[in-house]
């Protein structure tokens, strides 16, 4: 099995798991609050039939306190409904119809309530107690009423909740499912991008370490062939390579890690871009145009924008034939704009995206000795990108950097 079918199925693995983890933790919070949800609606309507026999014995006991003697209770429904008024040993003095000849139901203390059974229906009565006086008699007036609608209704949110549990959680599973399988194909490609990386910088390590090693070994194998001074322009070249690459490196790491930006302060574009001029004039035979070099400032790091401003000038100067120009304008729209050219033999068009990606040369006149190590353009794209700009490839040959503006004192 390949590394990377492995690598599919481990992802697939952790897919699975994450799924069934999210789809258990949705179930038992469902199940919890619908456990929750139907015992507080259970309470609440068993609280309301409560109230209303409370307040229907109530009205019975307010006409014995009146002493207008103890009536003869009636209810509404005989199959839902009863009353009885029972002395204080237990004996019924008064009752409505449907329990007439019934012994006391319920044995409660006024203000006390109770589900009892009764022989009225198979199902408790909820029975509610107030006390009345009767001359000298305590009287007890008990009013019963069957929680049918309670039941009822509790039965049917039951049903409601059980239909619609098995739907969410397909709903969750299938949500979790798409949600995970976007987060490790994005892991995925970060993890191969660096791989890539890795490989390419270890590639890059190689060539100037193999290159040292080569003419150490030569000079210890024939010390009296071996050139002191040209051993040590070797060894000082590949080191300023190899350091040059670790920069670029600690550079796009830092970037990739979202490492905080240095703090903004205002930068004088123009002042950057002269000073490279300056540098490419003494450093290369090549006639740099800087003629159309304007006054510009920008907020941002400084060394950033000069390393942007560098990498762009050295490109230029490693493919021109005979001309790099530099432009820099701020047209006073917030956009500074600074094109860098040359009159070497340019990028296709279908290259001009992918030149800015890491570790990638083109073909012509882009060797590792002569090419660099494929990341300066890179770093270019995410200064610009850190700086809130942009950077593309116009034309054949030339690179517009386009930064907001600051403002010039």
């Amino acid at each position: 099995m390949t590394g990377e079918r492995r690598q599919q199925r481990r992802l697939r693995a952790v897919r699975v798991r994450a799924t069934l983890i999210a789809v258990l933790a949705v179930a038992i919070a469902l199940v919890a609050g619908g456990t929750a949800l139907v015992l507080g609606l259970r309470s609440e309507l068993s609280g309301d039939v409560r109230d209303a026999a409370r307040a229907r014995a109530q009205q019975v006991a307010r006409v014995i306190d009146a002493g207008r003697g103890v009536p003869a209770p009636t209810v509404t429904d005989p199959a839902e409904e009863f009353l009885q008024v029972v002395d204080a040993t237990g004996k019924v003095v008064a009752a409505s119809s449907n329990v007439r000849g019934q012994p006391a139901l319920a044995r409660l203390k006024p203000g006390a309530s109770a589900s009892v059974r009764t022989p009225l229906d198979e199902d408790p009565f909820l029975v509610a107690a107030v006390g009345a006086r009767d001359g000298d008699r305590q009287l007890v007036v008990l009013d019963g009423r069957a929680p049918a609608g309670v039941a009822e209704a509790t039965s049917t949110v039951t049903r409601l909740l059980l239909i619609g549990l098995p739907v969410l959680l397909v709903l969750a599973a299938a949500a979790t499912w798409a949600a995970v399988g976007l987060a490790l194909r994005r892991v995925a490609r970060a993890e191969a991008a660096q791989r890539r990386f890795v490989s390419d910088a270890s590639h890059e390590l190689r060539s100037p370490v193999a290159a040292v090693r080569q003419h150490a070994e030569v000079a210890l194998a024939h010390p009296e062939r071996a050139d002191a001074q040209a051993l040590a322009g070797t060894v000082h070249d590949e080191a300023v390579r190899m350091q040059r690459l670790v920069d670029d490196l600690l550079l796009l790491a830092r970037a990739d890690e979202g490492a905080p930006a240095a703090p903004r302060r205002p930068v004088d574009l123009d002042d950057l871009v002269l000073e490279e001029l300056r540098r490419l004039r003494s450093t290369t035979g090549l006639r740099i145009d800087g003629t159309a070099v304007g006054a510009a400032r920008v907020a941002g790091d400084e060394d950033a924008l000069r390393r942007l401003v560098r990498n762009l000038g050295e490109n230029a100067a490693r493919h021109a034939r005979a001309r790099v120009a530099f432009t820099l304008a701020d047209p006073g729209d917030g956009r500074v704009r600074l094109v860098v050219e040359d009159d070497g033999p340019g990028i296709p068009a279908a290259d001009r995206a992918r030149v800015f990606e890491r570790f990638v040369r083109l073909d012509e006149s882009r060797s590792r000795g002569a090419g660099g190590a494929g990341l300066g353009l890179a770093i270019v794209a995410e200064v610009a990108a850190a700086h809130g700009g942009s950077v593309r490839v116009e034309d054949v040959a030339r690179f517009v950097v386009t930064l907001p503006s600051g403002e010039r004192n």
